[in-house]
């Protein structure tokens, strides 16, 4: 952050007593005084800061005295801390003092101005925090703009943090922001803000992501109180303490080296995952570039990357013709083996069928030799007479005939064949 003079201006009147705040609204003011002082004395070796106590007690009369300057802009964190706890809690309620109020922020604010207006060294910018945690009832809204209005004029920014009486004050603040940021601040960069704590909510864990702490000059000036944001839209966890996740090393060392030391390994392994994913990329890109180069068009007009299904789809295809053609070459082979055995049996069953005739005309043969010995009987018993010469007839014509067939080589032939036949069935 660049060099800066501050003046931080607190509120100790009696309202600084209530218990709405843990674990009162004055030591949750000097917790959040503590922090700012911290960052403001480490965001530059050379930067001041100064304490004014904005109620100075009841004078003699029981008027309130106005505002007491107890540190002017030091670099020496040793007065700056020691000015912080020593302030008392003094000042009337209001009660009895109906047209004075606890605190005077105008008269607190001209005070802080000249304290810087008389700093040592002239060079860098000026500002004020100012804390409020005392009800500005008898304040009019005219008093603060034109204080704030000086406060531009100056060339002085001002940040004001409310405490407590959010609903009457609040208001009257932002017309004082509002002056200090002049016409600059319509949309421009607000270099002033305004910053609400909600009760039940430590101010210095809203104040470490409000650009109060931060520096941040854009956005709104005014935060909601019923949020933990720290006004203006500056609620980011960046700039003095980015490094240490948002923690002032001064507060807690601990916690906030243990932060650092998380947030770098985490950050070092983003990287190493974004390069992990780029490497990959690349080598899809390469491997995507050398398939398109080395596709070829089939005889469809389809790539060969596109046809590489079908010929895998062929190859199984072919795989499962194989397998029918052995399963029907291994029928065929059964079927001729089948066929072979049947025509091996088949001579067989005709020379089966052959014997049965052939033993069918043997005994017809024989059966007609009877047949002609009876007739020859009877007719020799019909004619005794003629029984020498008709039966010496019948021999021999019977051997004249039976001459004949021995005689006839076909005769003999078919009578030898039929012999062998007779031998093979026997």
């Amino acid at each position: 952050m660049p060099l800066e003079s501050c003046m931080i201006l607190l509120d100790n009147s009696e309202f600084m007593r209530n218990g709405d705040y843990i674990p009162t609204r004055m030591e949750a003011q000097n917790d959040a005084a503590n922090l700012l002082v911290g960052q403001k004395t480490q965001s530059n070796p050379e930067s001041t800061v100064g304490v004014i106590a904005m109620s100075g007690g009841s004078g003699s009369t029981g008027s309130t005295v106005g505002a007491e300057l107890l540190v002017s802009p030091t670099d020496d964190m040793g007065k700056i801390l020691s000015a912080l706890h020593g302030i008392p809690i003094r000042g009337g309620h209001g009660d009895n003092e109906v047209s004075e109020p606890p605190v005077d922020v105008a008269a607190s604010v001209q005070v802080a101005s000249l304290a810087l207006k008389h700093r040592r060294n002239k060079n860098g910018a000026q500002r004020i925090v100012l804390f409020v945690g005392s009800p500005l009832t008898n304040v009019e809204t005219r008093t603060l703009t034109r204080a704030g209005k000086q406060l531009k004029k100056n060339n002085v920014a001002i940040d004001v943090i409310a405490m407590g009486e959010l609903e009457e004050n609040e208001p009257k603040l932002k017309e004082l922001v509002d002056a200090a940021n002049g016409s600059g601040g319509e949309g421009g960069e607000r270099t002033c803000h305004l910053v609400t704590i909600p009760p039940g909510v430590l101010p210095s864990d809203v104040l470490v992501g409000s650009p109060i702490v931060h520096g941040g000059g854009g956005g709104g000036a005014v935060s909601s109180p019923g949020g933990m944001g720290g006004g203006g839209g500056g609620g980011d966890m960046g700039g003095a303490f980015a490094e240490y996740g948002g923690v002032d090393p001064n507060m807690d060392p601990e916690l906030a080296m243990a932060l650092r030391v998380s947030m770098e390994e985490e950050r070092a392994r983003q990287e190493r995952a974004a390069a992990a994913a780029a490497a990959a990329a690349a080598e899809e890109g390469k491997e995507e570039s050398k398939d398109g180069e080395g596709m070829e068009m089939d005889e469809s007009g389809t790539p060969a990357a596109d046809a590489k299904p079908t010929a895998e789809e062929g190859k199984s295809d072919t795989g499962a013709e194989v397998e029918m053609g052995d399963e029907d070459a291994l029928l065929q082979q059964a079927l001729a083996m089948s066929m072979a055995e049947s025509a091996d049996a088949a001579p067989e069953e005709v020379a089966d069928e052959k014997k049965p005739v052939a033993e069918d005309t043997q005994m017809e043969e024989d059966d007609d030799d009877e047949d002609a010995a009876m007739q020859l009987a009877l007719q020799m018993s019909m004619n005794p007479s003629e029984e020498p010469s008709s039966a010496a007839t019948s021999a021999e014509a019977n051997t004249e005939g039976q001459q004949q067939e021995f005689q006839d080589p076909q005769f003999v032939n078919q009578v030898s064949r039929d012999n062998v036949t007779s031998y093979e069935v026997e």
